[in-house]
């Protein structure tokens, strides 16, 4: 070990290279590390003067990890890996406790898992449950949470998958909003996630009739707000089943037409396979598959003729 710190310009170095390895950015890693992007880059010239080597390819589209860079970031990754692991089963010995961290949109954890998380804390009464919430679309990388919901088509060399259901939509609207609607005739507030095709409810059939007069809109940059709006009667909302089955389920909303969007993408729980799969992350991953399958179930006894099942799995 003292050997080890005669190679390094500073132990920090480490911790500097593993993040903008990680990060595939100066930027992004000074970012996590709470530093300036100047500090970052300083460090690792630094480290690649102390070493003699390149460990990094600059240019104007981002950097990349050389040969020599490349079998450096894997060793301290893994001894890092290991670290964790070690100060994990201390923690858990020392207080009874184990965390979880879960990298979700803050739709999902609004609209899916708030509702029903004391039955989770109730089932794992010792996992201490973190979250990595995305406001916007679900994107980003996986190595530092525990398990991410992500859509994407399947494991690869990095990564294990776990299905949660395929990626379909409907468009949904509170009973106070549909009966309004009924009663005045009036032409219906489209309420739309920022971003997204404005043209949406022309693919189902019974929003197109425009009889009733031009629609309104509202744009929300947050899809946790559009359900929000949905709910308290606003408008009607292109719902994903996967965050706004468990107010289907109650009847808070109601489908506003009689057909399914299905894009055949698979909304999945993804697991880095660099992080050991300890066992309270994989019962958790579980939990949440078999809920939404429930979810899933229930709604179509609810609503047989949309047939939310055999469109989901």
């Amino acid at each position: 070990m003292t050997q080890l710190r005669r190679m390094l310009p500073s132990s920090n170095a480490l911790f500097v290279f593993e993040a903008a390895a990680r990060c595939g950015s100066f930027t992004r890693a000074a970012a996590e590390l709470n530093v300036t992007q100047p500090a970052v880059s300083r460090m690792l010239g630094r480290l690649e003067s102390h070493l003699g080597v390149r460990l990094f390819d600059r240019s104007a589209a981002g950097i990349v990890l050389t040969e020599d860079g490349l079998s450096l970031y894997r060793r301290i990754a893994e001894g890092f890996r290991g670290i964790e692991a070690a100060i994990r089963e201390i923690e858990v010995k020392r207080t009874g406790t184990e965390t979880v961290t879960l990298s979700l949109s803050t739709a999902f954890t609004t609209h899916w898992l708030m509702p029903r998380i004391n039955r989770l804390q109730k089932e794992f009464p010792s996992v201490d449950l973190r979250f990595q919430l995305i406001a916007g679309p679900l994107h980003g990388p996986v190595d530092d949470v525990d398990l991410g919901m992500r859509f994407v088509d399947g494991g690869d060399a990095g990564h294990e998958t776990s299905l949660v259901m395929r990626e379909i939509m409907l468009p949904i609207c509170s009973p106070a909003y549909l009966e309004r609607q009924k009663a005045t005739g009036d032409g219906n507030t489209i309420i739309s996630l920022a971003g997204s095709d404005p043209a949406w409810p022309d693919a189902f059939e019974d929003l197109r009739d425009d009889r009733a007069g031009p629609r309104s809109t509202l744009s929300f940059s947050d899809y946790a707000i559009v359900v929000q709006a949905a709910l308290l009667g606003q408008g009607i909302a292109l719902g994903w089943v996967t965050v706004s089955s468990h107010w289907l389920g109650t009847g808070a909303l109601v489908p506003a037409a009689s057909s399914l969007m299905c894009t055949g993408r698979l909304c999945q729980l993804v697991h880095s396979r660099a992080r050991p799969m300890r066992t309270a992350v994989a019962e958790i991953r579980d939990w949440i598959i078999a809920q939404t399958r429930s979810d899933v179930g229930a709604l179509d006894a609810l609503y047989p003729e949309l047939g939310i099942g055999a469109a989901a799995f």
